[in-house]
């Protein structure tokens, strides 16, 4: 038994470890690897431009579309490339008033609500331009996002490119916002490491464009939608790219409980994802793809929240029955969830020192994957818009 308990609690630290840090350690050395051997390319701005729709899903965003609006018209793109849309489903408070105000940009209203991936398929029927970006209602881009988005597509391999999503945070920020933030500086730089070295895995929905020719439709009760359409390219044989040029902009979740409730929706598109995504599991098919998509992606929603579970648990009982090397490891694992916890009790007051705040995020993160699933095999996880309330 003991012997048994010695393996579980070692492959669990060990996939725990590869996910959340080996990986990223092994594409830092792959990317080295490859500038060496290639040397490093630099994608400039381009001087034909292509056309671009910017699109705009919105439900219910009166307090964020006049300065979203504001924002995309200031866009340094040609004007006469550029075709802004803001799609409305089922919104019912101003939302569809104050777009209207502004005759530089097209309004796709519809009274009823189905869900954001609905009202983008109904939304591409009506485009018909070169590259379309999709972008949230509530994220603010930087000037030239989208000059830097499309440059990528001088590349015919390109297929499509995501951008940077970035967190406003305070000089004092509370539990979950600093988490967030600490959070989105490593994902992106990860996205930045797939992207030199092969194929970004799956585009954020606050900032993601493709060519318009390979938008395919998913099924209407998708969940991660962006997610989907990113990898359906990429599974087409195109390159994702990732631009950290282009920015896109919010503050943090209002609450632990908006960004918790956040967390469990996307886990809950993961196990869906996965599902449907099965032929890309196949690496002699898919090959660096397959390898990119399950040590970013699959594991992180699949078996390290289970190894997080197995470590604890197998190296409680080592801690009692074997040597002192696993009493040292669980303490060290109580203590990390001590200042989990510490973290939870005190998730709405700020603070400075934001690196306190990982142990929380890290759980709160790997919780959400459980009750994400859950919520997957009942059936429960609606798929129309479920905001999550941003901090003003």
């Amino acid at each position: 038994m003991e012997n048994i308990m010695i393996i579980l609690f070692w492959l669990s630290v060990g996939l725990l470890f590869y996910t959340y840090l080996g990986y990223g350690a092994v594409m830092a050395i792959l990317v080295k690897i490859k500038t060496r051997l290639q040397g490093k390319k630099e994608v400039k701005l381009m001087d034909n431009f292509p056309s671009v729709s910017l699109v705009i899903p919105a439900y219910n965003e009166e307090n964020y579309i006049r300065e979203k609006i504001i924002n995309s018209l200031g866009l340094h793109y040609p004007a006469k490339k550029l075709d802004i849309v803001v799609v409305t489903d089922g919104s019912n408070d101003l939302t569809p008033d104050i777009v209207r105000q502004y005759p530089d940009v097209r309004l796709l209203h519809k009274a009823g609500r189905k869900g954001k991936i609905h009202a983008m398929h109904r939304t591409m029927k009506c485009i018909h331009s070169d590259i379309v970006v999709f972008s949230d209602a509530n994220t603010t881009l930087n000037p030239g996002a989208l000059l830097h988005l499309v440059k990528h597509y001088q590349d015919p391999k390109v297929g499509a490119v995501a951008g940077e999503k970035r967190i406003k945070l305070k000089a004092e920020e509370s539990a979950n916002g600093a988490g967030e933030g600490i959070y989105w500086r490593y994902e992106s730089w990860l996205k930045r490491m797939d992207s030199a070295f092969h194929s970004v895995v799956g585009a954020a929905g606050e900032l993601f464009s493709l060519r318009t020719s390979l938008y395919e439709e998913v099924p209407n009760n998708a969940i991660l939608d962006d997610f989907m359409l990113s990898m359906r390219v990429a599974q087409k044989g195109y390159l994702v790219k990732y631009e950290p040029e282009a920015q896109a902009w919010e503050t943090p979740s209002s609450s632990v409980k908006e960004e918790f409730k956040r967390k469990i929706r996307i886990c809950a598109g993961g196990i869906q994802s996965i599902l449907w995504l099965l032929p890309l599991l196949n690496i002699v098919r898919y090959g660096w793809l397959s390898f990119q998509y399950v040590s970013h992606r699959v594991l992180r929603w699949t078996l390290a929240p289970l190894a997080l579970v197995l470590a604890f648990v197998a190296n409680g009982w080592l801690a009692f029955s074997s040597s002192a090397l696993f009493s040292a490891f669980w303490v060290l694992q109580i203590g990390f969830y001590i200042l989990a916890f510490g973290g939870w009790q005190v998730r709405n007051r700020s603070f400075k020192i934001k690196g306190l705040f990982v142990p929380y995020y890290f759980v709160v993160m790997n919780l959400s994957v459980f009750l994400g699933f859950w919520r997957y095999l009942k059936g429960q996880q609606s798929v129309v818009w479920e905001k999550a309330q941003r901090r003003a």
